[in-house]
């Protein structure tokens, strides 16, 4: 962001004040971008802070849930609350009276709902609250999908009760043990989370002083006011605009040209789109990824996609690819039919083995193959890369944290109250206890045994630590999604609920102590009291833990067919895709288990064998860098970014991969590096307007419209035209709508 240039609020110190660099922080981007002042003074459990807070958390986690089932779903990020709470807080500050009074049972103490200018410290607590719920931006409680799946896919029910302990002790858990690493991962200056770099250096543009005729808190209402007014198109009078695949309407008759052209099935050859959410599904918005990333996932995805998939398809027809469709999440029979996974569900909610061998083994398209294999292969290079690459580094820094000296940073934080370890313990021990009470009361509904939860603790508290290290080194954060699968499903096959809890609480709760010791990073770097800290972020956990629960209930019980796209209209946004995904792992890793899938009893054994190869990768890698160290392009080979590329597909399709990159590109490559001074300015205030234009306008589109069925019916809401890309064309193989070969 060119952060070196942005004047601080608050007037540096002299260098000699504090001593050398290493006094200062001995990462030098920390000393480019982090101020080593503070005002100690500033008040921050003000009104104005706890209002705009719950009002954010609470928007923010109805408005991702919300989208969250949709075809493009939008994820509304802290990004966007960071933009849009500063002119809210400088209003609160204009209008609230500035009277103080006192409260009985304080004393003397007095209290005013506006103890002066909004501030900086205020508008962290504010953005920390809105997004406390998720790891990451996930956007919406990673639990909430084991409902999801029950209810839409399954058609069983789970109570109101078990959805929400599970919900919220799963984001809850990991801050327990998180606690008890803080001074191991945050107060040490080598731990330096590059992430919260961003972060800190937004909140000091968002806070300087506004000189410019074109204000920030202006250009944001301007670009809103057009996202808001332009969504109208594609979220209702035209979606065809959401994906514009004009190879598939110039050969409305060839499967193969629709595979090739369509952005949603297939290939993406060409197709476009010009509806953000479109832009930013999955991955986000484009405009707050550095121009480097976007082009190492880029590459890894034309490798993927345009080289790897084609040539397994069309010239191996690996697995029989041609039998089924190029690019689905959906689960197949040998002949190329979807396969019926509620007949092989019996009443005990486990595998119905008989009526599991009448229809034989799943079978699954080559694009949700291999994207399995490559998820295989990311998980193993990434352990290596970083070993190899960043091995040393993360050693030295974690060995220099235990030498005892202080950076200015942690000096500073001296001044605050800590949180005392016990509070930690007892979030631990009652959190615990009440998932322990769950697994076993309300076991039918969650089919998780007590061991199984005290595995998965263990493994996610193992990982903790050395994978937050990674995190606060070098920005990697290596997931346990598929191996937590792949265990239980060992462990315990036939029960597909039992893996996904297995998989939440063990992956989930991992990476929710991540966020949450990255959130602390960004508060020790922003000086912000860890009591604040602490009971922001546990308060918005538990408020947007129940609001996501609350809207998928909502949602669940009034949309008729939700979920199920193949008895939706064609226009119909309400196809839950990441869902779907969630569902179809747990019917591969839970239902049916890996060993009939990829193990000695399926189809796909041999992808065991990614995990070899991502893992041997890196290493012939790091010997072509020592053979030729001149040569600095070879370091820059990233295969946990190359292999992980596609990590979102499905559900994210071509199409969201082509224009993410296309709308990055742009802005972080171009506008970056010709007109940096409005990139810097305007940049992230874009991102926040768009999201929010288009979030406001598709909630008001379904209260008003969608909920009435009013809907327009011409040729531009019929999706994207491109029906025949879901067929197969292995010779003899007849699906329903499409022509036999």
């Amino acid at each position: 962001m060119g952060t070196a240039a942005i004047e601080s609020p608050i007037k540096k110190p002299d260098q000699e004040e504090y001593g050398d660099e290493d006094e200062i922080s001995p990462v030098e981007q920390v000393r480019l971008t982090v101020t080593n002042t503070d005002d100690p003074s500033l008040p921050v459990w003000t009104f104005r802070m706890w209002s705009l807070g719950v009002l954010s958390c609470a928007l923010m986690s109805f408005l991702n849930q919300f989208f969250s089932y949709r075809t493009e779903p939008l994820i509304i990020t802290q990004i966007s609350v960071q933009v849009a709470s500063l002119p809210a807080g400088h209003f609160l500050a204009s209008v609230l009276p500035r009277k103080r009074f006192r409260l009985p049972g304080f004393g003397t103490r007095e209290f005013s709902l506006n103890p002066g200018p909004f501030n900086m410290k205020e508008h962290v607590l504010i953005s920390i609250f809105a997004n406390a719920g998720y790891a990451f931006g996930n956007g919406a409680a990673y639990a909430v999908g084991i409902v999801n799946i029950i209810k839409a896919f399954y058609g069983r029910n789970i109570s109101f009760l078990a959805s929400w302990i599970l919900i919220i002790t799963t984001q809850v858990l990991g801050y327990g043990w998180a606690g008890l690493l803080r001074k191991y991962v945050v107060e040490p200056a080598h731990m330096w989370w590059p992430s919260t770099l961003v972060q800190v250096s937004l909140f000091r543009a968002l806070h300087e002083k506004e000189e410019q005729r074109m204000s920030r808190a202006k250009f944001f209402l301007i670009a809103l006011i057009c996202s808001f007014c332009w969504y109208v198109m594609p979220g209702y009078l035209f979606p065809t605009l959401t994906n514009i695949s004009w190879l598939c309407w110039a050969f409305s008759k060839s499967v193969t040209a629709q595979q090739l052209g369509s952005g949603m099935r297939g290939l993406g050859l060409g197709a476009f789109t010009l509806d953000w959410s479109a832009v930013a599904a999955f991955m986000f918005s484009p405009l707050t990824y550095p121009f480097f990333a976007i082009a190492n996932v880029y590459i890894g995805f034309v490798l993927i996609v345009y080289i790897a998939i084609p040539v397994a398809y069309w010239a191996l027809d690996l697995y029989n690819a041609k039998t089924f469709p190029l690019f689905s999440s959906h689960l197949f029979t040998a002949t190329g039919q979807d396969y019926n996974i509620s007949a092989i569900v019996n009443n005990k909610f486990e595998i119905n083995m008989p009526a599991y061998n009448d229809q034989g083994r799943i079978h699954l398209s080559m694009f949700f193959a291999l994207t399995y294999g490559f998820g295989f292969a990311t998980i193993a290079s990434t352990l290596t890369h970083v070993a190899l690459f960043n091995g040393r580094e993360v050693y030295e820094r974690f060995r220099a944290s235990y030498k005892g000296k202080e950076d200015i940073h942690t000096r500073l934080m001296r001044k605050y109250k800590d949180i005392p370890e016990w509070w930690f313990y007892l979030l631990l021990v009652v959190t615990v206890g009440i998932s322990l009470i769950m697994c076993t009361v309300l076991k039918d509904q969650v089919q998780l045994p007590w061991w199984g939860l005290l595995l998965a603790c263990a493994i996610a508290f193992v990982f903790t630590l050395p994978i937050s290290i990674i995190t606060a080194t070098t920005n990697q954060t290596p997931g346990l999604n598929i191996i937590t699968e792949y265990i239980m499903g060992l462990i315990l096959p036939g029960r597909p609920i039992a893996n996904v809890c297995f998989k939440v609480y063990g992956y989930m709760s991992m990476t929710q102590a991540i966020a949450f010791l990255s959130d602390f990073k960004l508060g020790h770097y922003m000086k912000i009291p860890p009591r604040s800290m602490f009971l922001v972020q546990f308060v918005g956990t538990i408020i947007a833990g129940t609001i996501n629960l609350s809207v998928a209930m909502w949602l669940l019980n009034s949309i008729e067919n939700i979920c199920h796209d193949e008895l939706l209209s064609p226009n119909s946004p309400w196809t839950c895709p990441g869902d779907r995904v969630f569902f179809d792992a747990s019917v591969i890793w839970g239902l049916v288990g890996p060993k009939r899938i990829f193990g000695s009893l399926g189809n796909y054994a041999a992808l065991n064998w990614f995990f070899l190869g991502g893992a041997l990768g890196p290493f012939f890698v790091w010997l072509l860098h020592k053979a030729f160290p001149k040569q600095t392009w070879i370091p820059l080979i990233n295969l946990p970014i190359l292999l992980g590329a596609t990590a979102y597909m499905p559900p994210a399709t071509a199409l969201n991969y082509n224009s993410w990159a296309l709308v990055g590109t742009i802005f972080n490559f171009f506008i970056f590096r010709y007109q940096k001074k409005w990139w810097q300015r305007y940049n992230y205030v874009l991102s926040a307007a768009l999201d929010a234009g288009v979030a406001f306008m598709g909630v008001l589109l379904y209260f008003t419209l969608t909920m009435e069925n009013r809907s327009v019916v011409w040729w531009g809401t019929g999706g994207e035209h491109c029906d025949l890309a879901k067929c197969p064309t292995a010779k003899g193989i007849q699906v329903d709508g499409c022509p036999a070969f």
